[in-house]
């Protein structure tokens, strides 16, 4: 194995360590020690691969969020319009779902982190706007196409933000308690036969 392969297999070491301890034990729990421990590094190890605990942690929100921009990119790539794509989003957001479901505490460590400090805030909440921008650009492109009604893009595209984190919330806390991914995407129906023209 080459020093840079096991440079990059210490590194996934350490982030897995890290996001088991941050969901066992909360950020303020999970010393840079137990994180060593668990990962079978030194702090010499850790300290080379991560500057603090804390661009660890936002190195970790990172990942999850490189993972939920490249389903968005992908779903509904071949749609013809906007709201099938839409759909095509709906339906690929189940598997984003399914993986939270078992990343419950790591989740709500992030929220629970970024109320109390304004970088890991900066960094949660930047996505968000990026989604909420995302699709009022997809609601504009609508409108322009004609599929949809003229309404306030960036409203529209809020209401869809806020129906994404919603559900994945209610299937992170209850993940057997409904179909989440079906109720999104029957969610997502019902919101374009409001926007739909000639509906």
């Amino acid at each position: 194995m080459s020093t840079q392969q096991r440079g990059e297999e210490t590194r996934s070491r350490i982030l897995q360590a890290a996001a088991d301890s941050f969901a066992e034990h909360g950020y303020d729990g999970a010393s840079v020690a137990k994180i060593c421990a668990r990962a079978g590094v030194t702090k010499g190890g850790f300290y080379h691969h991560f500057s603090s605990k804390q661009a660890l942690f936002l190195e970790l929100l990172e990942h999850w969020l490189t993972e939920v921009d490249a389903q968005l990119r992908t779903a509904g790539s071949e749609s013809d319009t906007v709201p099938q794509r839409l759909l095509q989003m709906a339906r690929a957001a189940r598997h984003v779902s399914q993986a939270a479901s078992g990343q419950l505490p790591m989740f709500l460590e992030f929220w629970s982190k970024a109320a109390r400090d304004p970088e890991v805030w900066q960094a949660t909440i930047a996505p968000y706007r990026r989604y909420q921008s995302f699709f009022s650009d997809m609601v504009e492109a609508g409108i322009a196409e004609g599929a949809l009604e003229a309404v306030d893009p960036e409203i529209a595209a809020w209401v869809i933000v806020s129906l994404a984190v919603g559900l994945m919330l209610q299937g992170v806390l209850d993940p057997r308690g409904a179909d989440w991914g079906k109720i999104g995407e029957e969610g997502i129906r019902m919101l374009l036969e409001g926007l739909e023209r000639g509906r």
